[in-house]
């Protein structure tokens, strides 16, 4: 019998569990260590800041799910990893060992990185659902005393969607509320023009973006670098394409919401061999990481290069599609290691991306996520803001009876044409 332990219980970590075991069936052992019985379905972040969900509505007990499943659930958290001894040291002292590990963290959010930011300091998050609701009461306070917003990324993040999402999410709740009108908006991100997401754009998002933007009176500044944040006021810089100062603003605000830079958490970082500077775990084209051979890594966690230069450092997103074909990969490449097989899956890291702007919204294809790319699709409509609805409350479901790829879901994919490994290549002298 082989223990495979799962670190961390959000979109890669569950899915990844629920594979796990259709994959390797009862014969083996499928552990999962998270800081909490909860999973939150962070895509609805957004519509938690402004009151449009509850965190009841998006969280879903996983103890009773993994209980039926026989997944057994340590819930104390990780403390340290500690790969050369195939062990992981949970928070209360006591240990998990294992024969394969998969990685699957999430990021640490590095509001530190900058002065005065983040939801401790003076700025709101939607990367947390109790982040969200600190924001759903600065959202609470603006209504009543209406003033200028800034919203964007700040430099070396690499999650965009969330940001332009909420951004037109908070318009409309503004709107609801009939004080739009006394709101000044300001779009801020270190990304080099608008819809660029840090992907160099899918398809025509940085026209469908920028109109959406006019349309909406929000202006924006891009190659922006935030220095610090005070209160009521965020010190940005905003950089030439040869990386020179272009210009120093001082923006007022009464609320402003950005995501910061992620990196590795404490747990797997400054571990030499398996993670790059920032923290995220190293990984070959199986998910697999280079020194430590029995451990593999999926979702945010993992270390991808940047998608060109660009004057602010902008990170790569990695979004659920994405992360659920590493997902794939992965299991597949564990359960060839525990027969005696070496990995030959590969995750085609394809995106299919629903922005919702709360009464319309923005979708995307791209196959694969990152260029050059096989399918560059992106539209915007009112279609996609009921589409986000329902993706919400279908993958819920899926978290709730324990399922990872129901088959109707992959009949739908396998229609569009859209898959999540890429094919075997045979060798024909084989």
């Amino acid at each position: 019998m082989a223990r495979i332990a799962v670190l961390g219980a959000g979109l890669g970590g569950v899915i990844m569990a629920y594979e796990l075991r259709d994959v390797l069936g009862k014969g083996h052992e499928v552990v999962v260590v998270n800081k909490g019985t909860t999973y939150s379905f962070v895509p609805s972040n957004p519509w938690v800041a402004v009151g449009w969900r509850d965190k009841e509505a998006i969280e879903v007990d996983l103890a009773p799910v993994f209980g039926k499943r026989d997944i057994r659930l340590h819930p104390q958290g990780a403390a340290r990893v500690h790969p050369e001894e195939n062990r992981i040291e949970l928070s209360d002292g006591a240990s998990v060992s294992y024969d394969f590990l998969v990685i699957a963290t999430g990021p640490d959010l590095a509001f530190d990185e900058i002065e005065g930011f983040g939801p401790e300091h003076h700025t709101q998050s939607i990367c947390h659902v109790d982040h969200a609701l600190q924001a759903k009461a600065a959202f609470d306070r603006l209504v009543k005393n209406p003033g200028p917003v800034i919203i964007g990324a700040a430099q070396g993040a690499s999650c965009y969607g969330p940001a332009y999402e909420f951004t037109f999410v908070l318009d409309k709740a503004l709107r609801d509320a009939k004080v739009r009108d006394r709101v000044p908006m300001t779009f801020v991100t270190a990304e080099p023009y608008i819809g660029h997401l840090g992907l160099d754009g899918v398809g025509d998002t940085k026209t469908l973006l920028e109109s959406e933007m006019r349309q909406h009176h929000v202006k924006w500044i891009t190659n922006a670098k935030v220095d610090a944040v005070e209160a009521g006021r965020m010190l940005v810089s905003e950089l030439a394409e040869d990386g020179a100062l272009k210009a120093s603003h001082a923006l007022p605000f009464s609320y402003a919401m950005m995501l910061p830079a992620f990196r590795g958490v404490p747990a797997v970082r400054g571990i030499e061999g398996l993670t790059n500077p920032r923290g995220f775990i190293l990984a070959d084209r199986h998910q697999r990481n280079p020194t430590f051979r029995n451990v593999f890594s999926v979702g945010v966690c993992v270390a991808i290069p940047p998608v060109g230069k660009t004057p602010v450092p902008v990170g790569v997103p990695k979004t659920g599609f994405m992360i659920e074909s590493m997902v794939t990969a992965t299991a597949h490449n564990i359960a060839r290691l525990v027969d005696g097989l070496e990995p030959e899956a590969e995750a085609t890291w394809n995106a299919v991306c629903l922005a919702d702007f709360g009464d319309g919204g923005v979708a995307f294809v791209a196959q694969p996520q990152i260029p050059p790319r096989n399918v560059n699709w992106s539209s915007s409509g009112k279609w996609v803001h009921a589409a986000k609805i329902g993706f919400e409350k279908y993958f819920l479901r899926k978290i709730r009876i324990g399922k990872s790829e129901p088959f109707y879901e992959r009949l739908a994919l396998q229609a569009l044409g859209i898959d999540k490994l890429k094919a075997v290549k045979i060798d024909e002298q084989a």
